[in-house]
Parts: structure tokens; sequence; C-alpha cells
């Protein structure tokens, strides 16, 4: 029995142990940065402007601005992107979107790539919004001309944009419900919505959405189970659902043709105008 004593102190220890790394380190789970950009759009034959952005708390940002084959007059999509890596990483989406004959605003968070500071929830909120203040006012786009998008983390903050402001049209993308669901989900063993020092609970924020949204989200996520969008979708009041197939990270090439023609047929619906294809 004294053995047997020690053993689970011993085991009690390390699971508290465990738990106080996960706790403190947790910004590493949440946030996978790389701070090296593998290419520029012109890799992929695509015109850009480098953008440098000063955050309300004075974090500078850098970002692409990638023009619209339909000029000046196009709409612009605000690209908020995942966890992990940086803009360069999302030049296949920078490639989808010319082609639908949307301009692209895309940046990086702090602490992603070629943007200061360190990435943090509220960071993440005023990273977004100081785009938002770049395209509406420091190019004078209307904000109805404005496309919100948001996949995966970037669809939490994506969210949280849309509920302060009046674009266009939101596009939440491989969304999850809160970050805390999710990582129940994948840390069952651990007391997640306890030490979860960042909530990104975009399901208290879907309400809220006024613009016409779309939720597009792979039936084969293996990272964020379906459920999550089909969660945000019955929130939602009145949106759009866009099915798509294939991995987390892949899903929106995995899908091909349906999913362009999936976010073009939104776009129309929404007022938003496109060249024919």
């Amino acid at each position: 029995m004294a053995n047997l004593f020690k053993i689970l102190v011993l085991a009690g220890l390390g699971y508290a142990l465990m738990t106080g790394l996960i706790f403190v380190t947790q910004d590493r789970l949440v946030y996978m940065p790389s701070s090296n950009l593998t290419g520029t759009p012109e890799r992929i034959g695509l015109d850009y402007e480098d953008v440098e952005l000063v955050t309300a708390d004075g974090v500078q940002l850098h970002g692409w601005f990638v023009p619209s084959p339909q000029g000046e007059e196009s709409p612009v999509l605000l690209f908020l992107h995942g966890n992990a890596g940086n803009i360069s990483h999302r030049l296949h989406s920078l490639q989808l979107f010319h082609e639908l004959g949307l301009a692209v605003l895309i940046i990086d968070y702090r602490g992603y790539g070629r943007s200061a500071g360190r990435p943090d929830e509220a960071g993440t909120y005023a990273d977004a919004r100081a785009a938002w203040e770049y395209l509406t006012e420091g190019r004078s786009i209307a904000p109805d001309s404005v496309v919100v998008f948001g996949r995966s983390l970037g669809a939490a903050v994506a969210a949280d944009l849309a509920t302060g402001v009046e674009p266009g049209a939101v596009i939440l993308e491989s969304a999850f419900t809160s970050a805390a669901d999710l990582g129940a989900r994948h840390y069952p063993w651990l007391p997640v919505r306890a030490l979860l020092r960042h909530e990104y609970d975009t399901l208290s924020r879907i309400e809220a959405i006024t613009a016409p949204l779309l939720l597009a989200h792979s039936v084969d996520d293996e990272i964020v189970p379906f459920a999550h969008t089909e969660r945000l979708y019955a929130a939602a009041g009145q949106a759009r659902l866009l099915e798509m197939e294939g991995g987390h990270n892949e899903a929106f090439l995995a899908t091909g043709d349906a999913y362009l023609e999936g976010l073009r047929a939104f776009l129309t619906e929404a007022g938003i105008e496109l060249d024919e294809p």
C-alpha cells in the first residue's frame, strides 16, 4: 500500500508539473509563426505592394496588397490567415482570389513574418482592425466593397472584426467554435478550459455578424471537426454553408472548382461585383 501511495503521489506530481508547463508555454501551442518569407506574389506572376501598418497599440505590421485584374474599382478581400507560418505560405490562396477578380490585402499578425511584436488574442484582433482601417481609411475603399476572410484561427479573428465593422461580406473557413472547445477535443486529459488564456470564442460572436456570411468547412477536417461549423451555422441565423473535402490545411485545394464556384456564387449573391468567369 505504501508503494501504491508513492506511485499515486508521483503520478499526481507529474500531472501537476505537466499541467503547469502547458499553462506557461501554451502560446507555443496556439501560435506557430515563421519569420522566414519563402516567396512573394511575384513568384506566381502577381503584382503586389509591400504594406507597412501600425496598430492602435503601436506595433508595426507587414503585409501585401495584391491588386485585382479588374483595376482600382474592384472589391478587396482582407485575408486573415491561420496560426502557422506567415503570408508567404498563402500564395495558392492569393492566386485563387485573384482568379475571382478580387484585390487582396493579406497581413502577418504581430510576431509573424516581418511583423514586430509577439502574438496574443487581443493583439491579433488589433492587427485585423489596423488592416481594416488601412483599407477603408488609408486607401479610401468603401466598407461594402471589402470581403473579410478568415481561415482557421483567422476565422476567429475575422468574426471578431466583423462584429464591429460593416463589410460587404464575411467568409469564415475551417472555423472552430472556440479555442477551449477545440483544445478540449485534442487534449481531453487536461483541464483545458481552466488553463486556456486565449478564448477566440467565435460562437459567441457569430450572431452579431450582420453582413452576408459564408461558412466553408471540410467534412474530412482532421483538426477542426465539421461539427464546429455546424454549430456556428445553427447559431448564425442566416448564413450560407459551403461543404469542402480534404484535410484541414489543403481543403481549399482539394475541393477544386467547387470551392471557387461556391465562393463566386456567395459573393455574387452578396452583391460583390466580380468579373464573369
